[in-house]
């Protein structure tokens, strides 16, 4: 058995039927020019015939009783991979539409704690041709960005490549030059050095926050959002959309405006969200405020092994009361570029425990009656993950969409999550069922709000 860190811990402590804690990812694949009608059969049974499987996806939680409570991992030495790698079918006519649904349904569905907390489901019976593979992952195991990473291993930039390993059997990475006992020296000293630093350096950490929310702040605190129709207790059941996105329009908005581009995909979000809610004539009178999670991993860290959480969090303005779209827009681009400066120079335990401060009234979620009466600390999550930056392949065939499927929050019904893929940014939507319907027309309000950006700016 191994030790569970807190941060994993939490995760299984959170999770309930209403509360599933696992992330998924939808990818849409073409297949080759000259791949027959056993062509996703075929790549089906290559995935379970290889009984390789490494240890991340071999780790279940340990007997909360013997173990007292979630701190254990335990490691099976051998896996099911039938009943964790699963191939179906679409129903007739087979449109994007009956697979979100099915999408949808499986991810509603909590993954087995007697079991490694992972599944695979690899669908055709798409009209066009096109087949998919949903993989879903507890966040105990692994955070989002690793999720993709993992993914991202299994791809090739050369379409004419057949062989592919599987995501949950990789080849390793290879190992420094450095000896394991002076890396493991090295480490501790380091471990020492780091937890000194952050201690000597916490005070004007501290000050930096407290002048920016006594000052003349941009970025959002906790607790500022009003109360909407995404902050109410969720069931079991969700929802899932999505679509993709030229990164050539995109980046024509960036331009124009002087900002970044995940500045302009956050406005988009807001815009849709302030048109969905005024559709519903929901919308409050004062900004909503979405959490926005931030890796803490090193840009050229590799996924651990072992797996795990790296993520923090900051706070952003919406600016959905502002009709004007440049407006939200700069908003948006203020707030974030607020939040990040308060990020800058922080450790990443420092960062951390910042961004615990900001979703800490998420602990109130799982106590009868808390998100009813209690202010929400945010009002929706709106993540972007980094893809793949050139055309990829898997098996032959190319990788046309990567459609993060997020998790969703008691008090929090609504997830909003893209990837940055080689020409289009790629969004998933999942809300609470039963709270957000119609979910599907946040669709065509993300387009209605890039072609506002296009047009205020003069570049459509």
């Amino acid at each position: 058995m191994g030790y569970m860190p807190v941060t994993d811990s939490m995760f299984l402590l959170a999770e309930s039927r209403e509360r599933p804690m696992h992330f998924g990812s939808l990818e849409l694949f073409t297949p080759p020019p000259d791949a027959g009608p056993g062509y996703v059969t075929d790549l089906y049974n290559r995935l379970v015939a290889d009984a390789h499987v490494d240890e991340l996806f071999r780790k279940r939680p340990a007997d909360p009783v013997s173990s007292l409570g979630y701190t254990w991992w335990t490691v099976d030495d051998e896996i099911d991979l039938e009943y964790h790698v699963r191939h179906s079918a679409l129903p007739a006519p087979g449109r994007i539409r009956e697979l979100f649904t099915l999408v949808s349904r499986l991810h509603s569905g909590l993954l087995d704690r007697h079991r490694p907390l992972w599944e695979a489901h690899v669908i055709e019976g798409l009209a066009d041709g096109r087949f998919a593979v949903y993989t879903k992952m507890h966040h105990a195991l692994l955070d989002g960005v690793s999720g993709l990473r993992l993914l991202q291993r299994t791809y090739t930039v050369d379409p004419s490549v057949r062989d592919f390993p599987a995501p949950w059997h990789l080849p390793p990475r290879p190992r420094s030059g450095n000896r394991s006992g002076t890396a493991e020296r090295t480490s501790t000293v380091g471990t020492v050095r780091s937890v000194a630093g952050d201690v000597i350096s916490a005070v004007p950490v501290a000050l930096r926050i407290a002048r920016t929310v006594l000052g003349g702040r941009r970025v959002a605190l906790p607790y500022e959002a009003p109360r909407s129709m995404f902050n109410v207790p969720i069931d079991g059941t969700r929802r899932f959309a999505a679509q993709s996105w030229s990164r050539a329009r995109i980046t024509r908005v960036r331009r124009a405006a002087g900002v970044s581009s995940n500045d302009v995909v956050v406005a988009m979000c807001a815009g849709a969200i302030r048109a969905y809610l005024l559709e519903r004539q929901a919308l409050p009178e004062t900004p909503l405020i979405a959490m926005v999670p931030v890796s803490l991993r090193a840009k050229d860290t590799t996924e651990s092994a072992s797996g795990g959480n790296s993520v923090g969090v900051t706070l952003c303005n919406l600016g959905t009361h502002l009709e004007d779209p440049l407006a939200r827009l700069s908003t948006v681009s203020d707030s974030m570029a607020e939040g990040k400066t308060l990020f800058g120079g922080m450790t990443p335990l420092q960062a951390t425990v910042w961004s615990a401060l900001n979703i800490a009234g998420l602990a109130l979620a799982p106590i009868s009656g808390a998100v009813a009466l209690a202010p929400p600390p945010f009002n929706l999550i709106i993540s972007n993950v980094p893809g793949p930056r050139e055309p990829v392949y898997r098996g032959g065939s190319r990788l046309d969409g990567i459609y993060p499927v997020s998790v969703v929050l008691s008090g929090q019904a609504l997830n909003i999550t893209l990837t940055n893929t080689a020409d289009t940014v790629d969004f998933g939507v999942v809300g609470c069922r039963r709270t957000v319907p119609a979910l599907q027309r946040l669709l065509g309000h993300l387009e209605d709000a890039l072609t506002e950006l296009e047009l205020a700016l003069d570049i459509s």
